[in-house]
């Protein structure tokens, strides 16, 4: 019979797994938070997550809390009871909160020092029925639960697994498995060596995986896997495909080496402003950075608008001639900074443009009068078209970005709403400050997870 855990993952599951202790006391307030819930007549009290599941890794703190509300309140209903009740209970319970909001409002809470979100959803009989996005989240609780059970340890696994690789959080910023992921996973190969493997051999762009064997739409994600409650819905569509294949080699180093090294978390290494200019002199290109306030949006919104706003930017450079090395974006809590490498970041005065064929005379005709006495060189004739040379209208990454161009180039709403107000265009060390230092270290120190630990060994 085969091992189930190899050396490295038996020790490590002796630091993850929590103990009797601290079970007891995460679960003892999850009991009383949902009694709370209970008592107030108006809603029922759940415990979600992976706490509900016993999957969730020592150490951590986060505990959710659902209130299920009946589904015949209307959203403002919804919204003004969940509020009011959550308020209530962490007043009772003596913690600080604030108010978050996903599809609608809900609190986060300090209680006992345990991270706790107080999340109002509908009390909906079917998962095909919900009305809010959150309304899945206890139907994920009830239909994993039971099929999880003698498989908790392969999940910590893969979830300390997936931290080491960076792969872990379904948010846009990380762009990779959310921990109800992770369980489908394990449920679906079994635990968590075969699920390794799997990565490791078998992963492909466009590879389905349907628990259930209901899927009822098509995705164009690199990876499908449709979720157990819900048939059309894809629980991978956060997913990058570099975050996939950085998993999928991660996976194939583990089981070539295995380590305890992979499954250590290691946090970003922040720079500072004099290895900044160090690292441009030595790389001989400029660096220039957007920088503007933080929309007062959840990260969910902003992110993918910072990537495609990074993306629009982009654009506009290579269409105006300047040379891209890499770019990246990076959303703080004061500020946001959209990077770029640049290769080139002047160019000459003059600009060459190709006109169109000679023997198109309606074409030529209407090329020559646009630029007739308006011309450093030209309209001329070389081989079969025409051209002319003019004066660059913007010779400089700088005074492109400074232009109305920029701002008009296809920024997202929330992003073009915060540079209207106000943006900096900052070049070489001035790119950094404190908020970007870790950031800035990533961009700079680019390296797949396991070329990260090959090199350290």
């Amino acid at each position: 019979m085969t091992q189930r855990f190899n050396e490295y993952e038996t020790e490590v599951l002796e630091s993850i797994r929590p103990g009797d202790g601290e079970r007891a006391e995460i679960l003892g307030l999850g009991g009383e938070l949902a009694d709370a819930v209970n008592k107030s007549g108006i809603a029922k009290g759940m415990i979600t997550g992976s706490v509900a599941r016993d999957t969730w890794v020592s150490g951590d703190r986060d505990l959710d809390v659902f209130m299920l509300f009946p589904p015949e309140l209307t959203p403002e209903e919804l919204e003004e009871k969940g509020l009011s009740l959550a308020k209530a209970i962490a007043k009772e319970f003596g913690g600080d909160y604030v108010e978050k909001y996903a599809q609608h409002p809900y609190l986060n809470a300090d209680i006992r020092g345990f991270d706790v979100d107080l999340v109002p959803c509908y009390a909906v009989e079917d998962a095909s029925k919900i009305k809010s996005a959150v309304d899945r989240t206890p139907f994920h609780t009830r239909y994993m639960k039971s099929r999880i059970a003698d498989k908790t340890d392969d999940v910590r696994l893969l979830k300390m697994f997936s931290k080491a690789c960076g792969v872990y959080g379904s948010d846009q910023m990380t762009g990779g498995f959310a921990g109800y992921l992770c369980e489908i996973f394990i449920c679906y190969y079994g635990g968590f060596r075969e699920c390794i493997k799997a990565a490791a051999e078998d992963w492909h762009t466009g590879l389905v995986i349907d628990l259930e064997k209901h899927q009822a739409k098509e995705f164009e994600d690199p990876l499908i896997v449709i979720d157990p409650t819900d048939p059309k819905r894809n629980v991978a569509a956060s997913l990058t495909q570099t975050k996939m294949s950085e998993f999928c080699e991660f996976a194939r180093g583990y089981l070539k080496n295995p380590s305890e090294e992979f499954f250590v978390r290691r946090t970003g290494m922040p720079m500072s402003k004099e290895e900044l200019s160090a690292r441009l002199k030595e790389r001989g290109t400029a660096l220039y950075g957007i920088v503007f306030k933080t929309p007062g949006i959840i990260p969910d919104v902003i992110v993918p608008q910072l990537k495609r706003s990074e993306g629009s930017v982009a654009a506009l450079l290579e269409r105006h001639g300047f040379g891209i090395n890499r770019c990246g974006s990076f959303m703080g809590d004061e500020n946001c900074i959209i990077l770029f490498e640049m290769l080139t970041d002047s160019l000459p005065a003059v600009e060459k443009r190709l006109g169109p064929p000679v023997r198109e005379s309606e074409n030529s005709e209407r090329f020559i009068a646009k630029h007739l006495g308006k011309t450093m060189s030209g309209p001329y004739i070389k081989d079969d078209r025409y051209y002319v040379e003019i004066l660059r209208r913007y010779p400089t990454v700088m005074s492109l970005l400074k232009s109305r161009d920029f701002v008009e180039c296809g920024l997202g709403k929330h992003v073009k709403n915060s540079v209207m107000k106000k943006y900096d265009i900052v070049r070489g060390a001035e790119c950094h400050s404190d908020e970007f230092a870790v950031f800035l270290g990533g961009f700079f120190e680019e390296k797949s997870p396991l070329v990260k630990i090959l090199e350290r060994n």
